[in-house]
């Protein structure tokens, strides 16, 4: 029973998996999994999955195989009098509710958008004391006795002894029939890892261009959380003076100004160079703006501090523009001019919820 159970639950996380899979992009592009992030699991509305069940019915006497019937008579009563409403035409939602892992998620992800395992960098490979429990020995505390091992050494004792009982099987084990857990300290490596999110709040970004920057960072962070065991967040906003704030204020905070997009690139450097030595971390920059920078003079900085600093120490620097009716969107095509055909730069243009499917990839694509 419990393997039929067991391969039962397996089935139906395989063709939840599926439904989920087929229904990703439509996730994606609309946000639909933002929102419903707990500390592990998401949860996520599934269409087209009926789960049977049993209900007992409140009459008090009747029921299936009692009474009077014709072959093909329907089972219980019909609705007495008119129904309500019109007929309409179409197939009813059914929407069941799933949890599934953030790990899981982002396998999901890697699948659909055929997305390359990540290779960190050699020398970012911390090591890290791991406890394994790998064996069984005779002594331990009670809180790590094997039960089913214990079940096993008192019932072969009892056999060979002749004092096992067919039909009375009571199996008592004795402390010589004991076991437990052991473990082994072992020494694994630990490849850390840092987003940083830079996002221009100038006057140029409404909370359109902002709802593009929030979608997009749940998938890349969903993505790199499964590549590394030890991930930080860093979220800098800018306009023409950048200051760095948590995830909260990063996507509602509201900004009007010119933008200096160098102050952004300024606090990024100190960042790294205070908190994340680049021998030790893997580095990913993550820039979100709508193209418009105060001047070429600034546009220029921003080049030199990438090229001296932020793209040396970085396993790449990604930069998605976003489209704003505002904004002059020149900024990446500064960038392109620099940059074009390096592989540690990525450049995406996001203009709408559509495109964010294909900017993910683009970003995630290298496997970097």
């Amino acid at each position: 029973m419990a393997l039929k159970i067991g391969q039962d639950h397996a089935r139906f996380r395989h063709i939840v998996r599926g439904r989920i899979r087929q229904n990703l992009r439509k996730f994606i592009s609309k946000g639909e999994l933002i929102g419903r992030k707990g500390k592990d699991l998401v949860s996520i509305p599934v269409p087209q999955i009926d789960i049977p069940r049993f209900k007992f019915s409140d009459q008090q006497s009747g029921g299936v195989a009692q009474g009077d019937g014709d072959v093909g008579d329907p089972l219980g009563q019909g609705q007495e009098g008119p129904g309500k409403g019109k007929a309409g035409q179409g197939e009813g939602d059914h929407m069941l509710e799933v949890e599934v892992t953030i790990d899981e998620l982002a396998e999901i992800l890697g699948e659909e958008l055929e997305l390359p395992a990540i290779q960190p960098k050699g020398e970012s490979h911390i090591n890290q004391k791991a406890h394994k429990f790998t064996g069984i020995r005779r002594v331990g505390p009670e809180s790590l006795r094997h039960f089913k091992r214990t079940y096993r050494e008192a019932l072969k004792r009892q056999i060979i002894s002749g004092t096992f009982d067919a039909a009375r099987p009571v199996i008592v084990p004795t402390p010589h029939d004991k076991r437990f857990r052991s473990w082994n300290v072992t020494s694994e490596p630990v490849a850390n890892a840092v987003i940083i999110y830079m996002m221009d709040v100038s006057g140029s970004m409404g909370d359109e261009q902002k709802d593009l920057v929030r979608i997009e960072s749940f998938w890349l962070d969903a993505w790199l959380t499964r590549q590394y065991k030890g991930l930080e967040s860093r979220f800098i906003i800018h306009d023409s003076v950048a200051r760095e704030v948590d995830r909260d204020t990063f996507f509602k905070t509201r900004e009007s100004g010119g933008t200096m997009i160098s102050s952004a690139y300024k606090l990024c450097k100190s960042i790294i160079e205070a908190d994340y030595p680049p021998s030790e971390w893997n580095i990913y920059p993550f820039h979100f703006s709508d193209g418009d920078n105060w001047s070429m003079d600034d546009t220029l900085q921003c080049v030199e501090l990438m090229k001296q600093f932020l793209i040396p120490w970085s396993n790449m620097f990604a930069y998605g523009q976003v489209e704003s009716p505002y904004g002059s969107g020149q900024f990446i095509k500064d960038l392109g001019e620099h940059f074009k055909g390096h592989d540690k730069v990525v450049m995406s243009e996001i203009p709408n919820k559509d495109a964010i499917v294909q900017s993910i990839k683009d970003f995630l694509g290298k496997g970097r």
